[in-house]
């Protein structure tokens, strides 16, 4: 995960620190406009994003991606890592994870498409393959579906997201607090990052921007973007509306 973290954990230190880009249409196969994490192994795959929001949560997936994986120290890819970050986003806004859990097995677990092979780790105990087993994931999800069914399969796979993601729960208020932030404020960050990101899409489009990249700087009590090109084009800060 390429994002800088503090040296401190006390209040007002150094941010963290989270490089994005902007591409006007990007040349990844999707042509898509919108802003991508600058991070390493990001994969090919990811599709640039937007402040859209959707219906039920009033945070973008963009937003998602930093609060709910990289800060609470869950890799961008892999069922269980997603699988643990939905249940953080839940966690914070009261969202129900199981129709996402039920679309990654509808679509990629049972059809035989899965693009990772943690998907094992979902089985419960008694289904888990021997060693001697385990060397062909798609021989063994083909198996599973003879044997169980869809119906049954299905629901031993979603039952596995909810516990593997709920596993850990502790480990993702841990990495927070461990980057000096306040776990109990995510909700409020995440908040003031959509304001952000609703900002900086409005700025590239007025200003006809076909390229950009800038930082986000995540404090305690207020999160900042900064353009890095083009030059001088600005930054904005958003309070963070803390607990105490």
């Amino acid at each position: 995960m390429s994002i800088t973290v503090p040296s401190t954990t006390a209040a007002n230190a150094q941010p963290v620190t989270i490089p994005v880009r902007y591409e006007d249409s990007w040349q990844d196969g999707f042509g898509a406009r919108g802003w991508k994490l600058d991070i390493a192994g990001l994969g090919a795959d990811v599709i640039a994003a937007t402040p859209y929001c959707g219906d039920r949560i009033p945070t973008s997936v963009f937003v998602h991606d930093i609060v709910d994986h990289l800060l609470c120290g869950f890799s961008l890819s892999g069922y269980v890592d997603e699988a643990a970050a939905l249940i953080q986003l839940s966690l914070r806004t009261h969202s129900d994870p199981v129709p996402d859990y039920q679309q990654m097995v509808d679509e990629d677990l049972i059809p035989g498409l899965s693009q990772h092979d943690d998907w094992i780790e979902l089985l419960p105990a008694s289904l888990n393959p021997s060693p001697e087993d385990a060397g062909d994931p798609g021989l063994l999800l083909k198996e599973l579906r003879e044997k169980l069914g869809d119906g049954a399969l299905r629901a031993l796979l979603t039952a596995g997201f909810v516990r593997e993601g709920w596993k850990r729960a502790e480990d993702a208020r841990d990495h927070w607090e461990g980057l000096g932030l306040r776990y109990p404020d995510r909700g409020a960050t995440a908040l003031a990052l959509q304001a952000l990101f609703e900002w900086m899409d409005t700025t590239v489009r007025e200003q006809q921007w076909m390229h950009a990249t800038g930082q986000f700087l995540i404090h305690r009590e207020h999160v900042t973007f900064r353009f890095s090109r083009p030059e001088g084009a600005g930054h904005q800060s958003v309070k963070v509306a803390t607990s105490h």
